[in-house]
């Protein structure tokens, strides 16, 4: 696409502003059911909701439908911008199609509009992607936007901005924002989705930390290209030459040495889960003596992933299929890979350990004020936990379980309502001491009570519950 000017930007914000081409917009328009097909990739409920040839249908039949509207009407919509010229539609024959994606995109009531490619797949169609093809809005994308944690931030590096999307949410809390992507195309998308949002982008051509050497940052976040997959893989926005899960452990481990003191690294991940070694203890190695969170949110079998990725590039049912599934698998195989785990990775730069596990289930969105609060705490919680005065957090509720009539419940379980919605089944005594903390008394007052109506000894009940309480205010059951 041609570079959008000053001009061809104000007139296509003018354009899409006017004609309501907004996300709550294009859903009014469309309505419940016709959203929920086109989310699906299906367009014909769609089709049947946009046939007032207005602005806004004309867009969205141009744009997110990817149909043929009358040349004339576009030239209407948008007066005075050549959108042949600047590589956003072809014409032929009368007719105008959209060569590029621009859809309007929103968070916490802020409306943008992202420059992509368009979205292959439409109606069954089965398409094969070109290698520097660049997508646009996508669920990875709003994964990392919704974990990203919200802090001040001077500078911001975006690794592999693809469209430029992680740019928009960043934009009214940064002081510079710097974006990165081996791929030239990209590169000019983002560009064009920071003009067109009037957003100050620099982006560089690079790999990894290369095009910032020497620099630190307050904020490193990365969507990278993680999928693992055999050397040769021609979609750039998802694959590179890096063998195995070295791309994300090279993220990793090169980050402290590009961040301030107490900066953030934060990226989604693809690890291999390799026979006899502990995933866990894999990513540890990477994050050395920083803080770090990881946190796998699914674990897939190599014949799962495989097909996974082979259905994201379009190539379900078509001729190459079952060479490149073979292909891939002997190539996991021959790594010792017997798992792939998906997920993320935060990395605090101060000093500290990883923290690791497998959380697969529903989680609130976005995740990101969480994880800032959990680092909080964990950082910022003493070594003695007995003169802490602890409350109970809002969200948190218990639920019971036992035999109608039973004098204690067989099982207590503290749930919380937010953040990752954890839930800790607990014994009596431990309920018993969350019910008391409302801030009054401290927890070593809490546990000396405690202590005397079990008539046990004060020093073997400090011991049994203060490792559970420090868990209970590191996840937030308990706030100090």
């Amino acid at each position: 696409m041609t570079e959008l000017t000053g001009y061809d930007v104000g007139g296509l914000r003018d354009a899409f502003g006017a004609a309501g081409y907004t996300v709550d917009g294009v859903a009014e328009r469309l309505g419940e059911q016709a959203n929920g097909a086109l989310a699906r990739n299906e367009t014909a409920p769609a089709v049947r909701r946009t046939g007032s040839g207005d602005a806004l249908d004309t867009m969205i039949r141009l744009f997110l439908l990817q149909r043929p509207v009358p040349e004339a009407l576009v030239n209407k919509v948008f007066p005075g911008i050549d959108l042949v010229a600047l590589g956003i539609i072809a014409t032929s024959g009368g007719e105008a199609r959209a060569v590029l994606d621009i859809r309007p995109f929103a968070v916490d009531g802020r409306e943008w509009w992202v420059v992509a490619d368009l979205t292959p797949g439409l109606d069954g169609r089965r398409e094969a992607m070109r290698s520097d093809y660049v997508l646009g809005i996508a669920p990875a994308s709003l994964s990392l936007i919704n974990l990203t944690v919200p802090t001040k931030a001077e500078r911001v590096l975006d690794i592999g901005t693809g469209c430029g999307i992680q740019s928009l949410h960043l934009a009214d809390r940064v002081d510079q924002l710097v974006a990165t992507d081996v791929n030239p195309r990209a590169l000019q998308f983002a560009k064009a989705t920071a003009a067109l949002n009037h957003i100050d982008l620099d982006v560089r051509d690079g790999s990894l930390y290369e095009p910032v050497k020497g620099e630190r940052f307050d904020l490193i976040i990365s969507n990278p290209p993680y999928v693992i997959s055999p050397p040769g893989g021609d979609l750039t926005y998802r694959e590179t030459e890096y063998v195995g899960d070295t791309l994300v452990e090279q993220l990793i481990r090169q980050a402290p040495a590009h961040l301030t003191d107490g900066g953030w690294c934060q990226l989604l991940a693809n690890w291999t889960c390799v026979r006899g070694e502990d995933w866990q203890d894999r990513i540890a190695a990477w994050t050395g003596d920083r803080a770090a969170w990881a946190v796998q949110r699914e674990q897939l079998d190599p014949a799962e992933y495989v097909e996974l990725w082979l259905r994201d590039a379009g190539l379900h049912g078509a001729p190459q299929y079952t060479t490149r599934y073979d292909e891939w698998m002997r190539y996991l195989d021959d790594q010792n890979v017997e798992a792939i785990g998906m997920g993320w990775i935060t990395l605090h730069n101060v000093p500290g350990t990883l923290d690791a596990e497998s959380w697969p289930y529903e989680i609130e969105r976005p995740i990101g004020p969480h994880v800032l609060h959990r680092f909080e705490r964990l950082e910022g919680l003493p070594a003695d936990l007995t003169a802490l005065h602890l409350r109970v957090a809002d969200d948190v509720i218990q639920e019971t379980t036992g035999q109608p009539g039973a004098e204690d419940p067989a099982t207590i379980v503290l749930r919380r309502q937010r953040g990752m919605r954890r839930a800790e089944q607990v014994d009596t005594v431990l309920a018993g001491f969350v019910g008391a903390c409302d801030g009054d008394l401290s927890t070593g007052q809490i546990l000396a009570a405690l202590a005397d109506l079990m008539d046990r000894p004060l020093v073997d009940v400090l011991s049994d519950y203060l490792p559970q309480i420090r868990s209970l205010v590191i996840e937030g059951f308990l706030d100090y």
